[in-house]
């Protein structure tokens, strides 16, 4: 479903970046870019789109990288199709994304579902990371696991429980200019964000027709493939040890994705890994601490050995 230039102006907001749109697999993906350099290829979660990444889109360029934000399959300006929010698909977006670009290859970092994409491209589209970077996303057999064992991360991740139900969850989400975005933002944030000016910005977005429905799919498949063929599929697929040097942040206070959920997650890495754990930040940090996570973020990059 393509969007009207109405809604495109929501999410074509100015700044040092230039706007693109890029086929990939048929599909048509709003682009945000800038800078020269190796590739950063940057993949929001939910419920938001490419503006989450604009410090990054500042920080990065300086530190001499070409970064580039996305708005995903079902989000922003991207296209909206019936199917494929499943993270094999989602996956396979992002490495038609590079290929697009005219890379063999970029630096992933992801947020949320974009995380849980990078982690899965590391996985089965390893020749497309050269290094991973997941924000606030433990690795979805970890987080597989916590559900099944951890009461805490059952009882963080009610929401995904409720958008399993057809209509009523999409309804809830935009009525009112879509105020329970606003709040899922504070709730799973720390106190000191988000400001009285930011929560409209994502509430406007995600009132894009088929936003709300396109971004609860990505929920819907999580949850309902644990039981079919495609998710145990998935599932044998994410066994596969992650070869790409990775780099793990996740906010302290996150209320979400619990720390000590993605902290698991390096049993599955082989290759050079790192951890980092940002105070006072909850389930963004990169917004909430952007000076903190850019840091954090090109230090990494810089570094030959990221093996601490």
């Amino acid at each position: 479903m393509k969007q009207a230039p109405e809604e495109n102006q929501l999410v074509r907001a100015d700044g040092p970046w230039e706007h693109r749109w890029i086929h990939a697999g048929g599909t048509r993906f709003h682009v945000v870019e800038a800078g020269e350099g190796p590739l950063v290829l940057l993949l929001h979660g939910f419920p938001q789109f490419w503006w989450t990444w604009r410090h990054q889109l500042e920080a990065l360029p300086a530190a001499g990288y070409r970064a580039a934000a996305v708005d995903l399959r079902g989000y922003g300006a991207s296209d909206k199709p019936p199917r494929g929010y499943d993270l094999p698909t989602l996956a396979g977006d992002a490495a038609g994304l590079i290929r697009a670009m005219g890379e063999t290859g970029a630096i992933v970092v992801g947020h949320g579902w974009g995380g849980w994409m990078g982690w899965t491209m590391a996985a089965r589209d390893a020749k497309f990371v050269r290094r991973l970077v997941v924000v606030s996303a433990p690795h979805p057999l970890r987080l597989r696991t916590a559900l099944l064992t951890d009461p805490r991360q059952l009882r963080a991740s009610g929401h995904a429980f409720g958008f399993q139900l057809p209509l009523l969850p999409e309804h809830r989400l935009t009525r009112k200019n879509a105020a329970r975005v606003g709040r899922l933002l504070d709730e799973w944030s720390g106190p000191e964000w988000p400001s009285e000016e930011l929560n409209p910005v994502y509430q406007d977005v995600f009132q894009i027709p088929a936003s709300a429905h396109c971004a609860l799919e990505y929920h819907r498949w999580f949850a309902r493939s644990q039981l079919r063929p495609d998710g145990r599929r998935y599932a044998r697929q994410m066994r596969a040890e992650i070869e790409a040097p990775t780099l793990q942040l996740h906010g302290a206070l996150d209320t979400c994705m619990l720390p000590r959920t993605a902290q698991g997650s390096s049993r599955f890495v082989a290759a050079p890994y790192r951890w980092r754990l940002i105070e006072g930040a909850g389930h963004f940090p990169h917004e909430e601490r952007p000076d903190v996570f850019n840091a954090e973020l090109t230090s990494w990059l810089a570094d030959p050995e990221p093996d601490r």
